[in-house]
């Protein structure tokens, strides 16, 4: 077997073999061959014939992209001549021609041909002449990534451009990838890409761009080499300005507060670099500048009536600016459980009043029967009734209604009560009379059969 140990082969990706003139003799399973900077690289080629049946000579030269062409190894039957500096980095060894590259390096005009050149003598003096070329690239591993922005320094939205530009110091075929925030970026209108993605321009920037950017290089024997993060700052805004008071009532635009309580704004928005602020009070169409700052007081002497304020901010770099209006009125809001009540909104005034008085009734309701009808000892007199009284079969009143049609009204006997309608002690009496499983109807039919005779007497 015929090895190259540490060819000092140098190209860009991988090797290739080229096959010009087919061939019996020789069979070489790849035209084509990749390998890897550092890493050894086998040519392995198969003979088709004896070599005790025929002589050979042959040859495998490398060819560089520029035309020139080196002899590494010289070879017959008996002899093997390897190039003085080559000798450290190619094997050659029969009974084949294979060659075996120990260590791959990339030539610096790129990719390489490696060549073998056979001649065969045969018994019968017959020559046979044979030429392979395998065509060798070799991929060199990424380096970590460095990544440049242009221009340096913050930029202002909607203004200004920013070229963000990733380079690597080692590598072949790299492909490169733009992330901001973990996020990967892909083409868009504002976002333009190079052929090999190493350059994206942002045009123009917005508040949407600023964040963390990285680049992630990489190739076919490489994993991805991740560059360091770089900020972007961009000067924005104001954006959703707003003013807010921890005291009082808000109800959209209005602020609610007490009569005679100081109170407080703070006036806000999402702007880089901050704003500056300018309070404003406004009275039939006059206006006049309070204060400077995100911070109002409002003085006691002017919460006699409802009056209308401003804060405008302003942004001294992207010249920008906005402004919130609002109206201050006085009125009485009420203080500790009345406000509390008011702000939760659980229980209404109103509420409270009507509940309170129904309460009351029914707890006046429940004394006044427990006094009258004294269920305790109706409950005991039931209990008390002999066995069979209570094996009386139940009457509901309705066994023959026939009989009872009619008109009935209640009425009081003289002398025994002293109004028309029957009390909870006449029911009770009424026990001694009939079972106390007594209906209303049972109680109607023991009035007295003649109520007009009785109120005559």
């Amino acid at each position: 077997m015929f090895e190259v140990v540490g060819l000092n082969v140098k190209s860009t990706s991988t090797i290739s073999v080229h096959l010009e003139t087919s061939s019996e003799l020789i069979h070489i399973p790849s035209l084509v061959r990749h390998g890897i900077e550092g890493s050894p690289l086998l040519l392995s080629v198969e003979t088709l014939f004896s070599l005790d049946e025929a002589e050979i000579q042959g040859t495998w030269s490398h060819t560089k992209p520029s035309g020139t062409r080196t002899t590494l190894v010289t070879f017959t039957n008996d002899t093997v001549i390897t190039d003085m500096m080559y000798r450290n980095h190619l094997l050659f060894k029969q009974p084949n021609v294979s060659l075996l590259i120990l260590k791959l390096n990339r030539d610096s005009e790129g990719d390489y041909d490696l060549s073998l050149n056979i001649k065969f003598h045969n018994r019968k003096g017959q020559v046979t002449k044979e030429e392979k070329t395998i065509h060798v690239t070799v991929d060199v591993p990424v380096s970590t990534p460095l990544i440049e922005k242009s221009p340096s320094h913050p930029v202002v939205e909607d203004k200004a451009n920013v070229t963000w530009t990733c380079s690597v110091e080692r590598g072949t075929r790299v492909v490169f990838q733009w992330l901001r925030d973990d996020v990967l970026l892909t083409p868009s209108s504002r976002y333009h890409f190079s052929q090999d993605n190493s350059v994206l321009v942002i045009t123009p920037v917005t508040k949407m761009d600023k964040g963390s950017y990285r680049c992630v290089a990489s190739n076919s024997v490489s994993r991805g080499q991740s560059s360091k993060m770089v900020e972007l700052s961009v000067y924005y805004g104001p954006y959703n300005l707003e003013v807010n008071s921890g005291q009082g009532l808000r109800t959209g635009e209005v602020f609610t507060i007490n009569p005679g309580e100081l109170v407080f704004f703070e006036c806000q928005a999402d702007s880089n670099p901050p704003n500056s602020y300018v309070w404003i009070y406004k009275s039939h169409n006059v206006t006049e500048i309070i204060t400077e700052g995100p911070r109002l007081e409002v003085q006691l002497y002017r919460l006699a009536q409802a009056e209308e304020y401003l804060c405008r901010a302003f942004n001294n770099v992207t010249k920008k600016q906005d402004e919130t209006q609002f109206t201050l009125v006085v009125a009485s809001l009420g203080t500790g459980k009345e406000k509390h009540i008011q702000e939760g909104g659980s229980v209404s005034p109103l509420a409270v009043i009507i509940i309170c008085p129904l309460f009351l009734i029914s707890c006046m309701l429940l004394v006044f029967l427990r006094k009258t009808c004294h269920p305790k000892r109706v409950l005991m007199s039931i209990y008390n009734k002999p066995f069979s009284e209570q094996k009386q079969p139940h009457r509901s009143g309705h066994e023959d209604a026939t009989e009872d049609f009619g008109i009935y009204e209640f009425v009081s006997v003289p002398g025994k009560m002293e109004s028309t309608q029957v009390s909870c002690r006449s029911l009770a009496r009424l026990e001694t009379i009939q079972d106390m499983h007594t209906t209303i109807y049972d109680v109607i039919r023991h009035a007295p059969e003649s109520p007009s005779q009785s109120l005559l007497e």
